[in-house]
Formats: C-alpha cells, structure tokens, sequence
C-alpha cells in the first residue's frame, strides 16, 4: 500500500512539474531574432537595434523593475539607476528607434512586469515623417504610441505606465510636427491605462522656444539636460 501511494505521488509530482514547465517561457523568445526588420528604421538603427537587444537579452530585466523606454535619448542617460538613486531602474532605450521597434519588444517589458515604465518614443518616427516622408502621419505614430501602452496594460494589469510627451529640438520645421503629436498625446490623458508626464515644456526657455543651453545637438541632450529630465522623474517615485 505504501508503494502504491509513493508511486502515485511520484506521478502527481512529474505531473505538476511538467505543468509548471510549460508555463516557462523561453528566452529567445522575449526578444526579436536577429533577422527581425522594422520597416522604418534608418541606417543607423537597422545596425544598432540588434546590438541593443543582443545586451538586453544577455542582461536581462528582473521581475519589478523600473523601466525608462524609447529612443537614443532614453539610452544616452546610460545607468539611470545612478542618475535616479534607485537601485532597479533599468535603460531599455535604443538609438534610432521608432514607435514600430518598440511595439516589436515588448514581451520582455510584459514578461517581467515592471513597477513603472517611462515611455519616450516618436521623435525618429516624426523626423521620417518630415524628411523621408516613409511613415504615413502624425495619427499614425500617435496610434503606435497608444498601441504601445494598450499592449503593456494588457500584459502587465499592475504596471504604472507614464507616456512622456516628446521634448523639443533644435530644428523649427521637425517642431512643428511635434507639437501636432504632443497635443494628440495630451488629448488621450483622461485613459485610465497610463498617464501622461509633460516633458516638452521642462525644456522650453521663457520664450516658449526650446533652451539651446540643454542640448548637445539638435536632438539630444547634455548634462544639464539630463539633470532636467531627472528632476521630473523625481516627481514620480513620491
């Protein structure tokens, strides 16, 4: 009898463990291949995306973390972590991104469920639109930024998920078109599933013109910029 109660368990225990297992999801495919392709990228990203994702994959999340994601200003703040003074922040910015990059790495960001994600993306979406004039509209990377926190809400119910509104730049004409989005943006705030931070205008000068003093160039920012955008984070972790 003792037998056949052990052998029983020992069924039920493989059972169990064979069930669990098949909950686990496997690495790869958190991450894009290597042969993935986004269709807008530029030179530059099509190169650099899967060097970013090759170090994302190898050092990736933990569960909870804190998540600042976008674009090559997301990444040029480089150990967020130290910037902020909280251990689990953690950089998931890409240079050269676009709205569809981000929408096609997301299983990471749903799989480990972090606290909080900071989104900044569109800038490099915007730029094509006006200079490559591949990307269809305004509406259309304002529905990726949207999708984008849908996606993440649906995954991760308990994640705080804050849409930054796109800062300013250098170039009048790429302006323009940022405005356009920003407003698009501002006009979504009354979603229950994230919250929008106003970057743009912590980087405006008196005049309502972008401040030169926080850029290293037309895009992006320097160490004073930087301490700007850390000092709005701040505001978040109260």
């Amino acid at each position: 009898m003792k037998i056949r109660c052990l052998i029983v368990l020992i069924i039920i225990s493989a059972t169990l463990t064979d069930c669990k297992s098949s909950k686990i999801i496997k690495p790869q495919l958190l991450y894009p291949s290597k042969t993935t392709k986004t269709k807008y990228h530029n030179d530059y990203a099509i190169t650099h995306y899967p060097k970013r994702i090759k170090l994302f994959k190898d050092n990736p999340l933990n569960f909870g973390d804190i998540v600042l994601l976008g674009n090559s200003i997301v990444e040029g703040g480089g150990d967020w972590s130290k910037k902020l003074n909280i251990s689990n922040v953690r950089n998931r910015g890409i240079g050269g991104d676009i709205t569809d990059g981000v929408l096609a790495r997301l299983n990471e960001i749903i799989h480990f469920k972090p606290k909080i994600v900071f989104l900044l993306i569109g800038v490099n979406d915007l730029d094509n639109l006006v200079y490559q004039k591949e990307i269809p509209s305004i509406n259309y990377i304002a529905n990726n930024i949207l999708k984008i926190a849908s996606k993440i809400r649906s995954g991760s119910p308990k994640t705080k998920i804050y849409i930054q509104t796109i800062l300013p730049s250098l170039d009048s004409k790429l302006n323009l078109e940022i405005d356009k989005l920003n407003i698009i943006l501002a006009k979504s705030a009354n979603r229950k599933d994230f919250k929008i931070i106003d970057l743009h205008s912590s980087f405006l000068n008196e005049k309502k013109n972008p401040n030169k003093s926080l850029y290293k160039d037309r895009l992006h920012l320097n160490d004073k910029g930087y301490a700007i955008w850390v000092g709005v984070l701040q505001n978040y972790f109260n």
